[in-house]
């Protein structure tokens, strides 16, 4: 598996090279760039239909062009929820008309992501990249069981978000000192991991290929490594932020509330040995925009979500690869590869440029997304996105020239 994605990569990277010359665009290939295929993000909140006041099919396929992204997958905790071929349609309708890049929607898993009754997964398969309640964890263990044994039948993912509303209880970041001594209700850790727990025994159980959403757990990546040890149809994703960062590094800003929440250094740790040895599949930046004046209300009364299309990047580039403990081509393999085979999506040719040979201060005001709370704003970053090339159309250019 390994040797064929670097023979993928080295084959879009000799495309993308002569593309680049033939558009006298050499300059590109120089030391200080770095050249990627076009990246796969699977969980993204692009907020259209029904929420266009957080981002809309535009702005954040605009900054998915704008941090390397050639294929995004959005999430369908939207109004209408996609729960049927009739709910999906006016999604469709707005990625025809307003995506910069490629929009795979996923269908819910139940109706209105309620929990209550089971989507038409039927007649929502032939048009939907997976089914999800993203947002929700599937609290019914019958009907999550039936979920996955439908999905089975159709050959579609199972995309989880593990989350035990009995567990959660109201706390808006994880348990722990810090939520004491800021008098802040908790999340306990065991809300994420129980029910992945419970879902990858109904894997086994069904056969459903499935899929775990933002993992953030110590536990939760234990979990994981020994269901793919027992040879399970499991993959998993984690964030940059779960990768990077932990309870240590919180201000009392919405910037830092997300769900799940932001864990302890232990968890943090856990979750790049994950990534460094395999468990972890895929890095996906759950794009969540809102409103600043949702995001103004610090770690208490602000909604939970944080935008990640355009840091994701020059992020995980700066933390991983600078530092040596990851190569670009195991970001290659881990922000497209990957994703793209386990969606069963096509590479084709997309590519983007880096220039990781300068550094830059990231400036969410500056962001294509109407959203702009992130918890790695003002850090200085090396791999800022020059040029986003997808079926051969340039879609974005740091130096001006974009797809509008």
């Amino acid at each position: 598996m390994e040797q064929d994605y670097r023979d993928s990569l080295k084959q879009i990277r000799r495309n993308a090279a002569d593309w680049l010359t033939r558009q006298g665009l050499d300059a590109l290939l120089g030391p200080e760039y770095v050249l990627m295929p076009g990246l796969c993000d699977v969980h993204v909140h692009l907020r259209e239909p029904g929420f266009s006041k957080k981002e809309t099919i535009r702005t954040g396929t605009l900054a998915a062009a704008r941090g390397g992204f050639t294929t995004v997958c959005a999430m369908p905790n939207l109004d209408p929820v996609p729960d049927s071929p009739e709910t999906l349609e006016p999604q469709l309708d707005l990625i025809r008309r307003d995506a910069r890049v490629r929009v795979l929607p996923y269908g819910a898993i139940t109706r209105g992501e309620q929990g209550k009754a089971l989507a038409d997964l039927e007649g929502l398969a032939p048009r939907v990249c997976a089914f999800s309640d993203d947002g929700h964890g599937v609290q019914d263990e019958g009907l999550m069981r039936e979920a996955m044994l439908r999905a089975k039948a159709l050959g579609k993912l199972i995309c989880a978000h593990c989350e035990d509303d009995g567990l959660r209880a109201g706390g808006h970041i994880r348990e722990s000192a810090l939520s004491r001594q800021l008098n802040i209700p908790g999340i306990p850790p065991e809300s994420e991991y129980r029910q992945l727990e419970r879902d990858l025994r109904l894997a086994q159980e069904t056969g459903c290929a499935y899929h775990a959403c933002h993992l953030s757990t110590k536990e939760s990546i234990g979990l994981m490594r020994q269901a793919k040890k027992a040879g399970l149809d499991v993959t998993c994703e984690t964030a940059p932020h779960y990768l990077l960062l932990c309870l240590e590094d919180m201000r009392d800003e919405g910037r830092f509330k997300m769900n799940p929440p932001l864990g302890t250094r232990e968890d943090r740790d856990a979750v790049l040995e994950g990534f460094l040895d395999g468990t972890v599949d895929m890095l996906a930046t759950d794009h969540a925009p809102h409103t600043s004046e949702e995001k103004a209300g610090g770690l208490r009364e602000s909604l939970m979500g944080v935008v990640g299309l355009e840091p994701a990047f020059p992020v995980l580039y700066t933390a991983l690869v600078r530092t040596g403990l990851a190569s670009p081509e195991t970001l290659a393999e881990r922000m497209a590869f990957a994703p793209l085979r386990r969606f069963g999506l096509e590479a084709g040719e997309d590519f983007a440029v880096f220039h990781v040979g300068t550094e830059f201060r990231l400036d969410p005001e500056a962001f294509a997304s109407l959203g702009r709370a992130t918890p790695f704003a003002g850090m200085r970053l090396h791999g800022e996105c020059a040029l986003t090339v997808m079926e051969g159309k340039i879609v974005y250019n740091a130096s001006g020239k974009s797809r509008s």
